[in-house]
């Protein structure tokens, strides 16, 4: 399950039957031997260019964040992107891409990386799963959100709603669903190799 760090819960709501429909997509099996999971994520309160992160859990799953820095850039006075979702053990790599400088701290982190000029950059490795908020001293409506999960399998909507993971080793998952703006949810899923599972994901809270 995601949680901001430190311990607080993220509140996570059950959506109903209705909320959820769940297809077994009939589709070509990928080239790899993997399962795929593909679909769609709405809400009343969505809109288009909010990120949702769609994440897969299970006990024992091996993580392995990549050698070189993840980039989040503070440009037009904001942070790029919004969300990032990184795997555990990932570095983040902050750069001020803005003619005056900037500052990255984050609460639930307790880190304060100080305040840097126009092209330079700070790193921060994040070795907990959570939410961390990032956060500006200099220009305090700065605001966004690395989530570190403690899974391979995951992704972003994108504008359209739509996201797919692939790849994944077949077996019993918790699917996972998150947004600041909205409450979490849950979804138990089995996955089977070499084909797809089709989702329709409605998160109205």
């Amino acid at each position: 399950m995601i949680r901001p760090a430190g311990g607080i819960r993220l509140r996570v709501a059950f959506v109903s039957a209705v909320a959820v429909a769940v297809t077994a997509a009939a589709s070509q099996p990928p080239a790899s031997r993997g399962a795929t999971v593909r679909g769609r994520v709405s809400g009343k309160r969505l809109l288009g260019q909010d990120a949702v992160v769609v994440s897969l859990e299970a006990p024992g799953l091996a993580v392995h964040p990549p050698s070189a820095p993840v980039l989040m850039d503070q440009k037009g006075f904001q942070f790029v992107p919004h969300v990032l979702p990184v795997a555990r053990g990932t570095t983040v790599r902050f750069l001020n891409g803005d003619p005056e400088p900037h500052n990255v701290y984050s609460p639930e982190g307790r880190y304060d990386l100080g305040t840097w000029r126009r092209g330079e950059t700070r790193d921060y490795t994040f070795e907990a799963p959570g939410v961390y908020t990032q956060r500006c001293r200099v220009h305090p409506e700065m605001i966004a959100y690395v989530v570190v999960l403690e899974t391979p399998y995951f992704a972003l909507r994108d504008s359209q709603g739509l996201f797919e993971i692939h790849d994944i080793v077949p077996g019993k998952y918790k699917l996972v669903v998150w947004s600041h703006k909205l409450d979490g949810l849950e979804q138990e899923v089995t996955l089977e190799e070499g084909k797809a599972l089709s989702l329709d994901l409605v998160v109205d809270h």
